[in-house]
């Protein structure tokens, strides 16, 4: 690898107090090493992009910035979220970097990842895919959800990469390809594949978390994994069309049942049937304008063109 390539790490960072100290010490070692061993250039740095972070993780990363001029910073005017927060990071990194990676900031993406990232890159790849080798270390309930969430992803026809999150390498080449993608709902693990570019893959294991809590509880991953269905997919839309079709044939077989019913003279009260059928009708009515809002609802974000994200402060 040539010497001269300016490596960003991109951490974001949400209310990380209690964990970036232990992360700022694990990066100052692993990227001495990897530009005492010239991998990289000298003038890397780990860029931490502040979320509109509540605790003192913007403190935090000022301090690490004066300590030591390998790291900088960007902070966010407000909590956008993860994947803005992300973008922000990257799209600040391209002014400057040869290559970026992104990592979250608890480190559960294992670090020496980076250097088979930099091996498939020095191989030709534009991006590089880090992705879980296991999830032996996981809960049965977190394994299963997620399991069942690409699973879910790839049902419905989203181009998704099995096991990867966003710890990722991207050259400045594929970052210009991620500009070019101007919509307001992210979903970065659905954006990338669509940049194109010679990609690989590289294996971790991933770590568990050694201080603070998870940012991403079931609301969150829920909510995550309808944005990316709703952002890359009109199958719901088109299962909705099917689900009415078949309705409707069911209805004109009950239908032609109760008028045979009524002609025979063996009428029946049918109550039960009649109210059961009517809940029946009315909730997947119901589900059925909701997802229509969903996708009506992006559509009305998207026509705004709000900025996806304001960078308040930046570290020089």
């Amino acid at each position: 690898m040539n010497k001269e390539n300016v490596l960003y790490l991109v951490i974001p960072c949400y209310n990380e107090e209690e964990m970036l100290d232990i992360t700022t010490k694990e990066l100052t070692k692993k990227m001495n090493d990897l530009i005492a061993s010239k991998k990289i250039s000298s003038n890397s740095k780990v860029m931490y992009v502040d979320d509109g972070s509540k605790d003192a993780t913007w403190s935090l990363i000022s301090s690490a910035h004066e300590a030591n001029p390998l790291f900088t910073g960007i902070k966010l005017s407000r909590n956008r979220g993860h994947q803005n927060a992300l973008l922000a990071g990257l799209m600040t990194a391209k002014k400057y970097a040869d290559i970026t990676i992104s990592m979250d900031a608890d480190l559960q993406d294992d670090i020496n990842v980076i250097d088979k990232m930099l091996d498939e890159y020095s191989n030709g790849s534009e991006i590089v895919y880090g992705v879980r080798s296991s999830r032996k270390k996981d809960s049965f309930f977190k394994r299963f959800t997620a399991q069942s969430f690409y699973k879910l992803m790839h049902l419905m026809g989203v181009e998704i990469v099995f096991n990867h999150a966003d710890c990722r390498l991207m050259s400045r080449k594929a970052l210009e390809g991620l500009e070019e993608f101007d919509e307001v709902n992210l979903f970065l693990r659905g954006i990338v594949p669509q940049i194109g570019y010679k990609t690989s893959i590289a294996y971790y294991e991933r770590n568990k978390r050694v201080a603070g809590k998870s940012k991403y509880p079931l609301k969150k991953m829920l909510k995550f994994a309808i944005d990316g269905i709703t952002s890359f997919s009109v199958k719901p839309l088109r299962l909705i069309t099917s689900l009415g079709f078949l309705m409707s044939i069911f209805s004109f077989i009950i239908l032609v049942y109760s008028v045979v019913v009524k002609l025979c003279g063996n009428t029946v009260e049918g109550w039960t049937f009649i109210v059961c059928s009517i809940w029946l009708v009315a909730g997947i009515q119901l589900l059925s304008l909701g997802v229509i809002g969903e996708y009506v609802g992006k559509i009305y974000m998207e026509v705004k063109h709000r900025p996806k994200y304001i960078i308040e402060k930046e570290l020089d």
